[in-house]
């Protein structure tokens, strides 16, 4: 029988992984990780990646041990190993899920592509996520989706016959590739998976949508499985499909206060949609990793390379306690909630007037569940460059105030803070000094905001800016809407209003 190599990618686990299902069907398996030392040179790989997928890629071994086989990994580009395995165990059929991953990875799978064609090798690949490789029409997504999400999960197979092959040992996350270590990583291993998620089920997200802004608190009570999910322990689907069985529970229940913690978690299936949607776009244009969604902003930020406005972001020391407390929350845990994330980039996009494509890479490293089709999609919402989405210029005092108002959040990562009184920890410079060891704040943002307004006016005024906004509307756009008003728009074929400039300030 023809040997059949599973490459394992971001899908760390046996259940619900058709590829290696299939794979165990049509004959004996080589489960097949490659490590790419290139991959690691990027700038937007991390020790915490590796991290976490080294403990996942550890725990797999386990688990395919006790069916009698193991990961076989190797090292270096991966037309390089298919070569070397082909000289080993002859032809072969390659088995993969597949793969939105950043510009490297891109072009890596078309160089594989190109190497299977020359060698005759069939490369089958199957979904991930909700995303729809070849999508010809945006429309039908949404529906699509659904019904890989609704499909019949695919246990883990019990017996499967493996090809023996040497494997090399997994480096350490100490390895200079992986750039210097600095404060904890969250654990990887799919057993880890689902404890994270049977404690979100069955407690934690009792306060799911009351909490997921409140950048202390989050930790607690936002799911935790976003790296899970951006590595594979987990699949989307039987995460969407244990979530939708917890709601049946509580629906059937007669507690009635059960009925709202049901809608938290009716709240949780929707991001875990919208997750797919952001992927999707990567996955439709992947130049989004590199260009703005809408060419008119492309010189925008051409003169926003202010280093030391650069440097103080990235290390937490602009002078504005929530965003610095953020910035160090996120380099000591590798993790901050989605509300605490959009400010960041939002200040670093308006009052510092930095390019996204500056930052991105900054938190691509810094977020242990970095996934690229939601990272740059986000990145450019919240950096105003996509022409169909409202422009977000968040005021960073009145966030502070709202989601962390007694400072418990900013004393716990900014200790200069320690001492200030709570009326002024969100604005320190009111104090008649400022407190010891802790910066002048860099900008007046009130101001900055003005003039970012002011920079951003002339591109949205541009004589094809509403045209080039229509066909990335109608490429990228969301179409979650009410069925009225998506008939109206669809019939009137105008694209989303541009948002008003004269934008709140208090928001």
């Amino acid at each position: 029988m023809t040997p059949q190599v599973v490459w394992l990618k971001r899908d760390l686990r046996l259940h619900d992984h058709a590829p290696l299902c299939v794979a165990a069907e049509r004959g004996p398996v080589m489960p097949l990780y490659v490590f790419e030392p290139e991959l690691w040179q990027q700038p937007d790989s991390s020790f915490r990646h590796w991290s976490f997928i080294r403990d996942s890629l550890r725990e797999l071994d386990e688990a395919l041990q006790a069916l009698g086989g193991r990961v076989i990994v190797r090292r270096g580009a991966v037309v390089s190993v298919l070569t070397q395995l082909r000289g080993e165990i002859g032809r072969f059929d390659l088995h993969s899920h597949e793969e939105t991953g950043n510009g490297w990875t891109f072009a890596r799978d078309r160089e594989v592509m190109g190497w299977c064609r020359e060698h005759g090798v069939e490369w089958r690949e199957w979904p991930t996520n909700g995303v729809v490789r070849r999508l010809r029409e945006r429309d039908g997504w949404a529906a699509a989706r659904s019904a890989i999400m609704s499909a019949a999960q695919q246990p883990a197979p019990k017996r499967v016959q493996f090809i023996q092959g040497t494997s090399e040992p997994l480096p350490a996350i100490e390895e200079a590739s992986f750039g210097p270590i600095e404060g904890r990583v969250q654990r990887g291993g799919r057993q880890e998976g689902l404890k994270v998620l049977d404690s979100f089920l069955a407690s934690r997200s009792r306060d799911y949508m009351r909490s997921i802004s409140k950048p202390g608190i989050s930790a607690r009570h936002c799911s935790r499985l976003s790296a899970h999910l951006a590595f594979g322990t987990l699949s989307a689907r039987e995460v969407d499909q244990a979530a939708a069985l917890r709601m049946e529970e509580l629906d059937d229940s007669n507690d009635p206060s059960n009925g709202y913690w049901s809608r938290q978690l009716a709240a949780f299936r929707a991001r875990l949609a919208w997750r797919c949607h952001f992927v999707q776009k990567l996955e439709q244009q992947p130049s989004i990793e590199f260009r703005c969604m809408h060419p008119a902003f492309e010189p925008m930020r051409a003169d926003g390379h202010r280093e030391d406005y650069f440097d103080a972001w990235c290390s937490g020391h602009t002078g504005y306690p929530l965003i610095d407390a953020c910035m160090r929350s996120l380099r000591a845990n590798g993790w901050i909630t989605f509300r605490m994330r959009a400010l960041v980039v939002s200040f670093a996009s308006y009052q510092l007037w930095l390019d996204w494509r500056r930052t991105g890479p900054v938190l691509a490293r810094l977020f242990t569940d970095y996934e690229p089709g939601i990272h740059y999609s986000q990145l450019q919402m919240q950096s105003g460059v996509t022409g169909i989405n409202a422009v977000r210029l968040y005021n960073p005092v009145k966030q502070s105030l709202e989601h962390d108002p007694e400072g418990k959040f900013i004393r716990r990562y900014v200790p200069e803070l320690a001492d200030v009184p709570t009326e002024v920890i969100h604005a320190p410079w009111q104090l008649a000094s400022s407190p010891a060891g802790y910066p002048i704040r860099i900008v007046d943002h009130e101001h900055a905001a003005r003039e970012a307004r002011q920079r951003m006016a002339p591109y949205w005024r541009g004589d094809s800016f509403r045209e080039q906004a229509k066909a990335v509307f109608r490429k990228l756009g969301s179409r979650n809407r009410p069925p009225e008003r998506r008939k109206r728009r669809a019939a009137s074929a105008v694209a989303p209003p541009a948002p008003q400039l004269d934008l709140d300030l208090q928001t």
